[in-house]
């Protein structure tokens, strides 16, 4: 205690540093005082202003351009207008497929809500007056068009594919929200007639199959737009960008088919099939002249109204797709190129037996017979490989190959449909074995139906092929047609060939007795019948006439047989029907010239 009391007590302000007299002191500033806070406040508040007055300068002065164009570009809506496709036609301007105008119909059910709000004397308004005046139009109920309108999309389709006249009831009703978009519904008159060759489009309006896919280029027009500026509930603003460039529909093509022909073409394949439990078959009807398509049919076929209801395998086009070997009715190439090249004549004559062997190959004709003695026109009229091979054994194999690719084998038609296969003729220095003689009678190279009946057509054109086309050309505004090139056409062989070879092919088709002949009328032609891989047969028959003056070619192909059933049983009669339905349908009249009687055997 006496210690604590004793201790001294330091002066006030001990320790402090004292101001001189006479001077003042300026008090030490602390951040947490109310004037510093203030101050620092003003501050922070100027350097905001002062950021914020720059940022609005520029955007509203020096970027206001770049800005305002932005603000544009997020409510600038583009939609498609699209094309209308050309029409298919045939020959006499009978459509085969047209695209018909539709309108999709759609809703803004953000807009629909403000329809009569105006309005002094509608007793309803919005939504339920809307759907009582639309409802009648689409065909529903009120309740259910009520329920559609209703809701907070933006968008929405009410009817697809609605008739113009449903379409412009409905706009006319000046519905906020209510709006169509123009669209194409593709049709085909003709059913299944045609199907094969037209082919078809898909739901989007794309080309996938026949002459809509190989002529989508004319077919498919050019599709427009219209630009516009839309408000927050998607309306169009009446003072606002807007822009239409319309669209340019597609062109006309016309085809060289024959709607009636083809329809008759195509019963007659189909009767031939079912008569004979085939799988299929194919009909090909031809110009000889100009090498125009007027029918090519196929069974089975199919709708292209409904393609996706038939198998894909029936969708296409058998006649230029299936490839197979001829048979018989490649002889007549054979015997056309030895008369070409002088090696044989109209008085050759051959000893033919049944079967007779060739450097080791055993060669033997369809049916069994006894010796036969036979002139060159014996031979073909009785269709005997044997004798057919001796014919071929005066030239070198790649002389008849030269001739078997001038008549258009082993070689696209360029006819203009998708999927054509070309078919296969091997060089001649593949030519070993047997291979050697078959090829001489139809077998050991393979063909398609057009290709086969274009190269018989040569002898109906005075030797020269033509190459088949199924298009005209386009149908331009006038009505005329502008054509699409020229086809090509090739000397084969001379005019003195390409006549013996009529006599002798009309040889074979005795009036009145060949399945083949059609009363009245000189007919040319030959049978064919070869063996498919697997088991299975293809019967054929190809003829043209009038033969004294040919104007019409025609190739019946039944295929699938399942056993040896030749040509002029499963396909003279067919052909015959349908020879005797085209002349008659082309107007065309027999012309009475006899023919040469030619001696068979000798």
């Amino acid at each position: 205690m006496a210690d604590d009391r004793s201790r001294k007590r330091s002066p006030r302000g001990a320790g402090r540093t004292r101001a001189p007299r006479g001077s003042f002191r300026v008090p030490t500033a602390r951040v947490g005082s109310p004037a510093v806070r203030h101050r620092l406040l003003l501050t922070l508040i100027m350097v905001a202003v002062m950021a914020l007055s720059g940022r609005l300068i520029w955007v509203q002065g020096l970027d206001a351009s770049a800005r305002a164009e932005e603000a544009v570009k997020q409510r600038t809506v583009t939609r498609t207008i699209p094309a209308l496709r050309g029409d298919i036609l045939d020959r006499n301007g009978t459509v085969l497929a047209s695209s018909q105008e539709r309108y999709d119909l759609w809703v803004n059910q953000l807009q629909v809500d403000t329809y009569l709000e105006n309005s002094t004397t509608a007793e309803v308004t919005g939504i339920p007056a809307a759907a009582q005046k639309l409802a009648p139009v689409l065909g529903w109920s009120v309740t259910e068009t009520e329920e559609a309108l209703t809701g907070d999309r933006g968008f929405m389709y009410l009817e697809k594919n609605v008739d113009p006249a449903v379409r412009d009831a409905a706009l006319a009703l000046k519905i906020p929200g209510i709006g169509a978009d123009r669209v194409a519904q593709r049709i085909y008159p003709a059913g299944s007639v045609g199907g094969n060759v037209l082919g078809f489009v898909g739901s989007d309006g794309t080309a996938l199959a026949g002459t809509e896919l190989t002529y989508d280029d004319q077919l498919s027009g050019t599709d427009g737009t219209t630009t516009y500026e839309r408000g927050a509930q998607g309306q169009i603003i009446p003072t606002g960008r807007q822009e239409t460039t319309q669209a340019v529909d597609g062109r006309d093509l016309v085809l060289t088919i024959d709607r009636d022909l083809q329809w008759k073409a195509q019963q007659v394949a189909a009767s031939a099939a079912d008569s004979w439990g085939a799988t299929g078959a194919s009909a090909v009807v031809l110009n000889a002249r100009t090498g125009e398509v007027l029918a090519l049919a196929d069974y089975p076929t199919y709708d292209p109204n409904a393609p996706g209801e038939a198998p894909e395998e029936n969708r296409g086009n058998r006649s230029i797709s299936n490839v197979f070997e001829p048979g018989s009715t490649g002889k007549v190439f054979t015997v056309a190129a030895a008369l070409e090249e002088g090696t044989v004549t109209l008085d050759s004559q051959y000893e033919v037996p049944y079967t007779m062997n060739f450097e080791g190959h055993r060669i033997k004709d369809a049916l069994t017979h006894e010796d036969q003695r036979l002139t060159l026109a014996g031979v073909l009229k009785n269709s005997s490989n044997v004798g057919t091979v001796q014919i071929s054994e005066t030239l070198p194999p790649s002389v008849r190959y030269d001739y078997l690719k001038a008549f258009g084998l082993g070689e696209p038609t360029g006819v203009g449909l998708p999927g054509e296969s070309a078919g296969v003729v091997h060089p001649a220095s593949q030519w070993t074995g047997r291979t050697r003689y078959t090829t001489a009678f139809g077998q050991g190279y393979s063909v398609n139906a057009l290709q086969m009946t274009s190269a018989v057509g040569t002898f109906a054109n005075d030797g020269v092929r033509v190459q088949p086309r199924i298009v005209a050309g386009t149908r331009e505004n006038d009505g005329s047609i502008r054509p699409m090139g020229e086809p090509e056409s090739t000397r084969v062989v001379s005019s003195e060939t390409a006549a013996t070879m009529t006599e002798l092919m009309d040889n074979v088709v005795e009036d009145g007795v060949s399945g083949a002949s059609v009363p009245g009328y000189a007919v040319a032609g030959k049978t064919g019948t070869a063996q498919v891989p697997g088991g299975t047969y293809t019967a054929s028959f190809i003829g043209f006439a009038p033969a004294d003056d040919p104007e019409i070619v025609i190739g019946v192909f039944v295929f699938g047989l399942n056993s040896f059933i030749s040509g002029g049983r499963a396909a003279a009669p067919a052909f015959s029907e349908l020879m005797t339905f085209t002349l008659q349908h082309q107007g065309i009249p027999p012309t009475g010239k006899p023919a040469r009687v030619l001696e068979n055997e000798w």
